[in-house]
C-alpha cells in the first residue's frame, strides 16, 4: 500500500493507520472482556449478588452508548483527535476509580464514567475511516480494523484470568488505565482526518435536527437496527457466559478465556471473508447474509441451550457461529449507516453506536433479571436478537 493523506496533514502509512485506529476501537472489548473472568470473584469481594455485578456491565453499555451522542457531533465540529484525547483522559481517570472502589454501587458508577470516556475513541475512529474512504472501501477497511482489533477480545479474557490469579481483580483496571495511556500516545502519531473546512459548526438545535433526520431515514434505521440486534445478542453472551460457563458448567476462569478466544477466531475469519465478499456482492448483500446467519445460529442455540441438549457443546458451538457473523454484520451495518447522509459521518456513527449499546444494555440487563442459574435466559434472548437482526437487514431498501 502507498501512504494516505489524512485531511491536509502529513501522509501516513495505511498499515500504521489501521493499527492505530484498531487500537482506538479496542477500548470496548478490552474494558469489557478483561474483567469478565473476574465477575464471580468481584461479587464475592464486594459482597454483591450476581445481578448487582452484572449491573456494572450494563452500566458500561449505557455509558458507552449515551456517550456516542456527545462525541460524534463534537468530532464533526472540532475534528477527530481533540475529542478522542479528552475521552481517553476521562477513561483513564475512571479506570483508577474502578480499581479503588470498595462497593458494587460505586463500581457501577465508575464503569459508566469509564465507558463514557472510552466511547470517544471508537466512534471517531470509525468516522476517520469514513473521512478517508467511500462506503464499500470503508467496509473493507473496517473489516481489516476488526481483524486487527480481534486480538483484543481474544487476549483480554486470557490476560484478565491470569491477572486475577496472580494479582487480583483490581489490577485488571490498573492495566486498562495503562492501555489508555499507550493509545493516547499513539494517537499523536497519525494526523487529523477532518480538515477545518469540512467541519460542521452547528448548535444543539441543529444537532438534534440532524439526529431526527437520520432516524427518519429508512435505510439508516435498517442499518442501525441490524447492527443493534446483533449487538444485543453479543452483549447477552458477554453478560451471561461468565456465570453460565464458570458457575453452571464449572469451568475455570482460565478455561473461560480459552473458550472466549475461540469465538474471536470465528469473528476474525469472517472479517477476512467479508473483505472479499464486499468486493464480489457489495456491502448490503453481505450484511443480509450475515444477518440470516445470526438468525439461524440463534434459533439453534435457543433450542439446544434451553433444553440442555449436548451440554456445554450445545451452547458453545451455536454461539461460535452466531458471534462469527460480527465479521459480516458489524462492518457492513456501520459503513452503511455512515454513508446515508453526507457530511454527518460522526453523528451517524455516534447515533448508530448509541442504538447498538442501548439495545445491548437492555438485552444484557434482561439476561441478568431473568437469571435462574441455567443457560435458558441467555440463549433465548440471543435467539430473539438473531431473528430481529435478520428482519432489520431484510427491511433495508434496495439501492437505486
Amino acid at each position: 500500500m502507498t501512504s494516505l493523506s489524512a485531511g491536509r496533514a502529513r501522509p501516513v502509512n495505511p498499515h500504521w493507520l489501521a493499527i492505530v485506529l484498531s487500537s482506538l476501537m479496542a477500548f470496548a472489548p478490552l474494558a469489557i472482556d478483561m474483567y469478565l473472568p473476574a465477575l464471580p470473584e468481584i461479587g464475592r469481594s464486594l459482597a454483591a449478588s450476581p445481578a448487582s455485578v452484572q449491573l456494572s456491565l450494563s452500566s458500561f453499555f449505557l455509558g458507552f452508548g449515551s456517550g456516542q451522542l456527545v462525541w460524534g457531533p463534537l468530532g464533526d465540529r472540532f475534528g477527530r483527535r481533540g475529542p478522542i484525547t479528552v475521552g481517553i483522559l476521562i477513561y483513564i481517570a475512571a479506570s483508577f476509580g474502578c480499581a479503588l472502589t470498595t462497593d458494587a454501587d460505586h463500581l457501577v458508577l465508575w464503569r459508566f464514567a469509564q465507558a463514557f470516556g472510552a466511547c470517544a475513541a471508537p466512534v471517531l475512529a470509525r468516522a476517520m475511516v469514513r473521512d478517508l474512504f467511500p462506503q464499500d472501501q470503508a467496509a473493507r477497511m473496517l473489516s481489516l480494523m476488526m481483524l486487527i482489533m480481534g486480538v483484543a477480545p481474544m487476549v483480554a479474557p486470557l490476560l484478565g484470568g491470569q491477572i486475577l490469579v496472580l494479582l487480583g481483580w483490581r489490577a485488571i483496571f490498573w492495566g486498562l488505565a495503562a492501555f489508555g495511556l499507550a493509545v493516547l500516545l499513539a494517537l499523536f502519531s497519525i494526523p487529523e482526518s477532518l480538515a477545518p473546512a469540512a467541519r460542521r459548526r452547528v448548535g444543539i438545535g441543529a444537532m438534534l435536527s440532524g439526529y431526527l433526520r437520520l432516524l427518519g431515514d429508512r435505510s439508516y434505521l435498517a442499518y442501525s437496527l441490524a447492527g443493534a440486534f446483533f449487538t444485543g445478542g453479543m452483549f447477552s453472551y458477554i453478560a451471561g457466559t461468565p456465570f453460565v460457563y464458570i458457575e453452571y458448567f464449572g469451568i475455570s476462569p482460565q478455561s473461560y478465556g480459552l473458550l472466549f478466544g475461540v469465538n474471536v477466531v470465528g469473528m476474525m475469519i469472517f472479517n477476512l471473508v467479508n473483505r472479499r465478499l464486499v468486493l464480489a456482492v457489495g456491502s448490503d448483500r453481505a450484511l443480509r447474509y450475515g444477518a440470516l446467519g445470526c438468525a439461524a445460529s440463534g434459533i439453534v442455540l435457543a433450542a439446544l441451550g434451553a433444553t440442555g441438549s449436548f451440554g456445554l457443546a450445545g451452547v458453545a458451538v451455536p454461539l461460535f457461529f452466531y458471534l462469527a457473523m460480527l465479521g459480516l454484520v458489524g462492518a457492513n451495518s456501520m459503513a452503511g449507516a455512515m454513508s446515508v447522509v453526507p457530511g454527518m459521518a460522526g453523528a451517524a456513527s455516534g447515533l448508530a453506536g448509541t442504538i447498538q449499546f442501548g439495545v445491548g444494555a437492555a438485552a444484557s440487563a434482561l439476561v441478568g433479571w431473568l437469571s435462574d442459574g441455567t443457560p435458558g435466559p441467555m440463549v433465548l434472548v440471543i435467539g430473539a436478537m438473531g431473528i430481529c437482526c435478520a428482519l432489520a437487514a431484510l427491511a433495508l431498501p434496495a439501492r437505486t
